[in-house]
């Protein structure tokens, strides 16, 4: 019974796996190459068009140029604005566990409510950040309906959600850097800029490996809330990026087939980027 135990216990977990993410992952790799009609009245077999389809659209095509776009963004300055203030929030200081506490905040709200604060924040009108462009720069920006400040404040959100959980795995791996190692480099000579870029961001180089990968995932899939609330792809379509073009398609335009064929597409990437950054990133990976 022993032996058996251990494969019991994951059978809740297989259970779960299977129905959210294996069945749903099969009916949508089906549904990519169907043409269902609306409602469900019917499917015909139609092999790759809806990919062909898809690859000629310019609007799905400019969602995938805006994307790579916004997650390299994002995942840039969420990854090195993390390092950093995770280098302030280990220092020694008084009150230090409340500044830690306080900053942890953003990552227990949804990302609709982030979008959603945001979206006050940015308010042209009773904004706080708008108040402080007028009186700082005299101007009066409207955040969500111009360009480029709609791609703006979309960022602004995304990665304000996203620094808590970075911080979190940035503070404890950075907490492990043995001292010997930095009063050695401080005995030598070495001054702040160089113990920090090549002394102790190497040594934690295993977290930001794996933070690399999960910003990405986030900022890929989890965007679309901040989005919808912030912006709704707007203005026109400047700020629609794949998850939000896949949410028109499915639920606006009603092209199941075509949003389909797109979840089949996000998929594909993911497993691509993982895979490729898992056998060539761990090369410059500091273990």
């Amino acid at each position: 019974m022993r032996k058996w135990t251990p494969y019991l216990l994951l059978i809740p977990t297989f259970i779960i796996i299977v129905i959210f993410i294996y069945v749903p992952a099969e009916y949508s790799i089906k549904a990519s190459m169907q043409r269902i009609l609306p409602f469900g009245r019917g499917t015909s077999y139609i092999g790759l068009t809806n990919f062909l389809k898809l690859f000629s659209n310019a609007d799905y095509l400019y969602s995938v140029r805006f994307t790579i776009l916004y997650v390299t963004v994002t995942v840039s300055i969420a990854i090195i604005l993390s390092f950093l203030i995770a280098l302030l929030l280990v220092k020694k200081i008084p009150g230090v566990k409340l500044f830690r506490t306080l900053i942890f905040v953003p990552y227990a709200i949804s990302p609709a409510i982030a979008g959603a604060l945001w979206t006050f924040l940015l308010n042209p009108i009773v904004g706080h950040v708008s108040y402080f462009f007028q009186v700082l720069f005299g101007i009066q920006v409207e955040w969500m309906t111009s360009k480029p400040y709609a791609f703006y404040a979309v960022v602004f959100a995304s990665v304000w959600k996203t620094l808590p959980f970075n911080m979190i795995f940035y503070i404890a791996s950075i907490q492990d850097v043995p001292e010997e190692i930095l009063e050695s480099a401080t005995i030598e000579g070495a001054n702040v800029m160089n113990r920090t870029w090549r002394i102790i961001f190497p040594m934690v180089s295993p977290i930001t490996f794996y933070l690399v990968i999960m910003n990405i995932v986030t900022m890929m899939f989890s965007s679309f809330a901040i989005i919808d609330v912030m912006t709704k792809g707007g203005p026109g379509q400047y700020t629609t990026n794949m998850i939000y073009r896949l949410y028109l398609d499915a639920f606006y335009f009603q092209k199941p087939g075509v949003a389909s064929a797109q979840s089949v597409i996000l998929i594909a990437i993911m497993i691509v980027v993982t895979s490729i950054y898992f056998k060539f990133g761990e090369r410059y990976v500091h273990y």
